[in-house]
């Protein structure tokens, strides 16, 4: 795994954390962990939110499409 050091960060900003952490039953270090992996990862998360958000909007207006897979086989199969 990788390391990383951050120097000079508020003394503010280090007492919330040590804070959270200890509300959260966790280390610092875990707590940190936590966070910028959660924080790495939102943006993939955010995405996906908004992917199901449009497949709900279109099954809510259109209905449940029907599968397509067999007709894209049998297409394909017909090309050779």
């Amino acid at each position: 795994m990788g390391e990383v050091r951050v120097r000079d960060v508020d003394d503010g900003v280090v007492a919330a954390l040590k804070d959270r952490a200890r509300r959260h039953g966790r280390s610092l270090a875990e707590e940190l962990r936590e966070v910028l992996t959660r924080e790495a990862f939102r943006p993939r998360q955010e995405t996906t939110d908004r992917l199901q958000k449009l497949r709900d909007d279109i099954r809510a207006e259109c209905g449940v499409l029907p599968d397509s897979t067999p007709f894209i086989r049998s297409e394909r199969d017909r090309r050779g």
